[in-house]
């Protein structure tokens, strides 16, 4: 009898709460065991780690002397990022997850992480920013759902009513 290859599952994290919750929510909606079913997914859990030079801005007297400082925080903070990515996994009982860590743009990392695992679907969180702030900032989960070669999956975290 042939053995059906699980479809692969992409999650871009960062070190946001939106990110967070999105991981969170995929591994209690495709992913928890105590749901009674084996995933039909394969789960590979991506954080694009930004580029000391891109994270500082500029160039010119000075950037070679703090471009090592910033790298070793940028280290640090990814390696904080994938430890307590692995915490919410173990967290929820999911055992089965590749954590990748690739240096880049978050936009084209999660993009070729798609082509790379040829996912089925990427998952992302939504910092919800408006028009003027996404305009600016860029929006990784716009230009995602543009660009990847699979269903894009946008988790939103619901708001709060006070």
């Amino acid at each position: 009898m042939a053995t059906l290859e699980k479809q692969v599952m992409v999650v871009g994290i960062d070190d946001s709460e939106h990110s967070t919750y999105a991981l969170e929510w995929t591994l209690d909606h495709f992913f928890t065991p105590s749901l009674g079913f084996n995933s039909l997914f394969k789960l590979v859990v991506v954080y694009a780690k930004p580029s000391a030079s891109s994270a500082v801005g500029f160039a010119g007297p000075g950037a070679a002397e703090v471009l090592p400082f910033v790298e070793s925080d940028l280290k640090k903070i990814a390696a904080r990022v994938i430890e307590k990515a692995k915490g919410t996994c173990t967290g929820k009982s999911v055992s089965d997850v590749v954590f990748e860590l690739v240096e880049g743009d978050a936009r084209n990392v999660l993009c070729e992480a798609v082509d790379k695992h040829n996912a089925s679907i990427l998952v992302v969180g939504s910092h919800g920013y408006g028009a003027i702030k996404r305009v600016v900032l860029g929006s990784v989960s716009d230009y995602c759902a543009h660009h990847a070669h699979c269903t894009v999956m946008i988790v939103k975290r619901p708001k709060i009513k006070q």
